[in-house]
């Protein structure tokens, strides 16, 4: 039997970032510049804005998914993942989060721009 992704709770990780920070974003962008390895942030960002209030949805999840297609990766990836995330882990009291720099219309989770903090 396959799976077909991993979940990494970004707010336990960076239990010091707000939300307003993107915790989820912010592991997703980590993970890539740590190895390459790329995920899909399911938090704040994914539940874009309320379009009465403008204000962003507050989801009481803040995710990263890593796809982990089923015969396709060897246990050499599987490793680089694990290691970067408990790279990440381990030095995770040094993240600042992000602030978004530019905001789309449309698919803000695919689209969105990021600058650090």
């Amino acid at each position: 039997m396959g799976r077909h992704a991993v979940f990494l709770d970004a707010r336990a990780i960076y239990d010091h970032l707000p939300q307003d920070k993107f915790p989820a974003q912010t592991l997703a962008a980590d993970l890539y510049v740590e190895s390459g390895v790329r995920a899909m942030e399911r938090g704040i960002v994914s539940a874009g804005r309320d379009p009465d209030t403008g204000d962003h949805r507050r989801p009481e999840l803040e995710l990263v998914r890593l796809t982990i297609a089923r015969r396709i990766y060897t246990q050499a990836h599987m490793d680089v993942n694990a290691e970067a995330v408990k790279a990440i882990y381990d030095d995770r009291k040094g993240a600042t989060g992000l602030r978004m720099a530019y905001e789309p219309e449309y698919l803000r989770f695919f689209q969105a721009r990021f600058d650090r903090i």
